[in-house]
């Protein structure tokens, strides 16, 4: 059974609408094709939070730019995490988002591994229910369309020295948006590049937090320049062992209908839509493991056959079937290069329940309006 947010923790928020409202028709013109990431609505959640006081002066507020003072402690020694999720407008009119207490939790442990403040889901869940209810226009109902949220924060105490922050701000901002990709659910392809690492044993690859994310662009525009959409990076002890793409987790698909992933072993990112999607494969049969993957491995996975599919997976991109593997030394199309059957099944499956279409049989819905 699907869950309701609790209505009294959204209304702790205080109120204080836009003075600028977006006309109806702006509005309506952004929610018709709307582009990952590059629109947003009026209105930010907010709440802050001081060493001693605690969180608070939860509010939502006019969506606007932040005055940082040169010294705020983000800007030097980049202690900030996120999140990302979704709100889904169902046929009925009604406003979903999709595991929310997984990203709170992830949240809370991205926020103790950057030795920032700690937030409760009760106010995780109440600024995303009180952002949403207030901007619920913005949720787009195309086919494909969601209202992208992103939680964040960062350290806001102004001093240089090497500590953590005594003071933090913490916001929820929010995007209409389409498909990720451009072309929908087409194929990419992947660079593996063996020279740089995302993170390593130890780091913050466990963390979503920016620096990973950084530490990404520059083989992400190496893998452009290759022609490929998107980067693989091997694991940072061996350099031999699929790790996750810059923004994704990988699944490997046997022909025997098997599943593989690599493990969250510190070092990746344990993704909301990975651990669903294991769940769901699980759930119709498919012998799932999480395990070491050697590239090797897959490479000759790939050219005998034993391989049939590769996707990835992520709140953003949801599901991205992988139709190309290269490298400096090989270059392999997966399958056929299309869009393999589980591959499909999966993503059909996951975002028919997102969006209200198939049984919730596991309770991961969360209504916000």
């Amino acid at each position: 059974m699907s869950t309701l947010a609790a209505p009294s923790s959204a209304d702790l928020f205080t109120l204080h609408r836009t003075d600028t409202p977006v006309p109806d028709a702006t509005r309506e013109a952004a929610l018709a094709s709307p582009k990952f990431g590059t629109v947003f609505t009026e209105h930010m959640a907010r709440i802050s939070y001081i060493d001693g006081e605690g969180w608070h002066d939860r509010r939502v507020e006019k969506y606007g730019p932040l005055q940082l003072d040169p010294a705020t402690a983000v800007l030097h020694y980049a202690q900030e995490i996120f999140e990302g999720l979704k709100a889904y407008k169902h046929a009925d009119g009604s406003v979903w988002t999709f595991r929310p207490q997984a990203n709170a939790a992830r949240f809370a442990r991205s926020a103790q591994r950057l030795a920032l403040p700690q937030l409760s889901e009760a106010d995780f869940l109440g600024s995303i229910t009180a952002l949403v209810r207030t901007d619920r226009a913005w949720v787009p109902s195309g086919e494909e369309t969601s209202l992208y949220l992103r939680p964040f924060m960062y350290a806001s105490e102004s001093f240089l020295g090497v500590r953590p922050s005594l003071e933090a701000e913490y916001l929820v901002i929010a995007s209409p948006v389409g498909p990720y990709f451009a072309g929908g659910l087409t194929p990419v392809s992947i660079w593996v590049d063996t020279e740089f690492h995302r993170a390593g044993a130890g780091g913050t690859g466990a963390a979503k937090c920016g620096g990973n994310y950084a530490a990404s662009l520059l083989p992400q525009q190496r893998a452009y320049e290759k022609g490929c959409e998107q980067v693989c990076f091997l694991d940072a002890t061996t350099n031999t062992l699929l790790e996750e793409l810059g923004g994704m987790n990988i699944v490997v698909v046997g022909a025997d209908g098997s599943v593989s992933t690599p493990p969250v072993s510190g070092s990746i990112l344990e993704g909301v839509t990975r651990g669903s999607i294991l769940q769901l494969l699980t759930d119709a049969g498919h012998e799932v493991s999480e395990r070491p993957i050697p590239l090797a491995e897959l490479r000759a996975g790939i050219e005998d056959g034993s391989v049939a599919e590769v996707f990835a997976c992520g709140t953003a991109a949801v599901v991205t079937p992988i139709g190309r593997l290269a490298s400096d030394d090989f270059d392999l199309t997966v399958g056929d290069g299309g869009t393999g059957p589980v591959t499909g099944r999966i993503r059909a499956e996951l975002t028919d329940i997102q969006y209200g279409r198939a049984t919730d049989r596991h309770g991961w819905l969360h209504r916000l309006v």
